[in-house]
């Protein structure tokens, strides 16, 4: 209905299995897609699968831990078995615990940089040469922060990250050019995910998801300019027209899904106007 059609492409969605990645994986399977579901945590996997499967699409879990990098070889192959082909990649898979820098070990950020940014690496190395071979180009859709344009105090070494994805995207854009190949990136802020209702394992069902009081609510509309929370299927929405012929000639771009908090920059709600980090008039 909104034009968007995937038929006959293959995608691979890593950290698919719940949160934005599930929106994602949901969202490409219902403009047609194959989604290959790649997840550290089988049932979560498992669970994307069944609600793609119910819906009449095509869904495949596989178990993958992203920090591991022969388990990346192994469920992009994994997609070219089953289907022959793969056109899609999201480059979903990642994790923050907040923390200040000065309290973290070395052991804590180099678990952040490999969850969040060697697995993209490696991801986009095997599945981009997958796509060279099948010769029909592609789209790889990163999943960054609205956090890689700000500054993000407990947050820094994730940040770096998602800085350094944005970075990325846009040089993937160039080198791959050339095999048509697209890359772009989502920038994310406030979403409704298990995640950020303190569920790291295990699926949820969307009623279970915490319901934050009414002063946190009132604080989170004020600070978000469309005035909620976004929804993990609205990313779903957007990766799915970037990996699209409607985005055939879009490519090296970051699209904050954010509702609007990467434009306000700090601006929120104050009464009938807005203030600067809540101080009316700035």
């Amino acid at each position: 209905m909104d034009g968007i059609d995937l038929s006959g492409q293959v995608g691979l969605v890593t950290g698919g299995g719940a949160g934005i990645g599930q929106g994602i994986a949901l969202g490409l399977a219902k403009r047609g897609a194959a989604v290959v579901v790649a997840d550290i945590e089988p049932e979560r996997a498992a669970h994307t699968v069944r609600l793609v499967r119910d819906s009449g699409g095509d869904a495949l879990a596989v178990t993958t831990d992203v920090m591991d990098t022969a388990q990346i070889e192994a469920v992009v192959k994994a997609a070219e078995d089953r289907h022959g082909r793969l056109d899609i990649l999201v480059n979903n898979a990642g994790g923050v615990r907040g923390r200040r820098f000065l309290d973290q070990s070395e052991r804590s950020w180099r678990r952040h940089i490999d969850i969040n940014l060697v697995s993209m690496l490696s991801a986009t190395w095997h599945a981009a040469h997958a796509m060279v071979r099948g010769g029909r180009g592609g789209a790889i859709v990163n999943v960054a922060s609205i956090e890689a344009s700000r500054a993000a105090p407990m947050y820094s070494v994730y940040a770096a990250c998602k800085a350094g994805m944005v970075n990325f995207t846009r040089t993937m854009a160039v080198e791959l050019g050339e095999h048509g190949i697209r890359v772009n990136c989502l920038a994310p802020d406030q979403t409704r995910t298990p995640g950020n209702s303190g569920v790291r394992t295990g699926w949820v069902e969307e009623d279970a998801l915490r319901v934050r009081p009414p002063e946190e609510q009132a604080a989170l509309e004020r600070y978000i300019p469309l005035g909620r929370e976004g929804d993990v299927d609205e990313c779903g929405d957007v990766a799915a027209f970037l990996c699209s012929p409607l985005a055939r000639y879009v490519t090296g771009v970051t699209v904050p899904v954010d509702g609007g908090t990467w434009a306000s920059s700090g601006w929120v709600r104050e009464g009938d106007g807005w203030g600067l980090y809540g101080k009316a008039g700035g």
